[in-house]
């Protein structure tokens, strides 16, 4: 799927923006974009896998609101597999992977993220590499460009 694009060239984005998923019904997640990052990650309270017929499949339990973390949104994603990754305190996690569609100001693209309990961090969402390619460019001295413009 290619991503619906205004503009031709890359889009300038903050270090914090606003992320949709607009499959899930969410509207709002406050993200870092962190191009230190190459995978992406949704902080999820719990999740189970469990397979429908059609392959495995994660339901998610997110808290998506810091400030109301009692309130739990619950989505489905397919699971593409589970991936062994290394957090910056050199730990490593074994996580199940998804693919959904991200809305970032006016682009639309399917990203792969990883599901992980980042409740003691700030950010619900890391950004990384692999979902901005080719369609970001980072300011980092700026944050939430694009809700000025959408």
């Amino acid at each position: 799927m290619k991503p619906d694009r205004v503009a031709e060239r890359p889009l300038l984005i903050g270090w914090k923006e606003f992320v949709a998923f607009p499959e899930w019904g969410v509207r709002r997640v406050k993200a870092k974009i962190d191009t230190g990052a190459r995978t992406s990650a949704l902080d999820a309270v719990g999740y189970d896998l469990f397979d429908d017929g059609s392959g495995p499949r994660a339901r998610l339990r997110l808290a998506l609101d810091r400030r109301h973390p009692e309130r739990l949104t619950v989505v489905e994603a397919p699971v593409l597999g589970m991936v062994e990754v290394r957090c910056t305190s050199g730990a490593t996690e074994l996580r199940p992977l998804v693919e959904v569609e991200m809305r970032l100001g006016p682009v639309r693209k399917r990203i792969r993220l990883t599901v992980t309990n980042r409740s003691a961090m700030r950010f619900r969402m890391i950004l990384g590499r692999l979902a901005l390619a080719e369609d970001f460019v980072v300011d980092v001295s700026q944050k939430y460009l694009l809700r000025r413009r959408v």
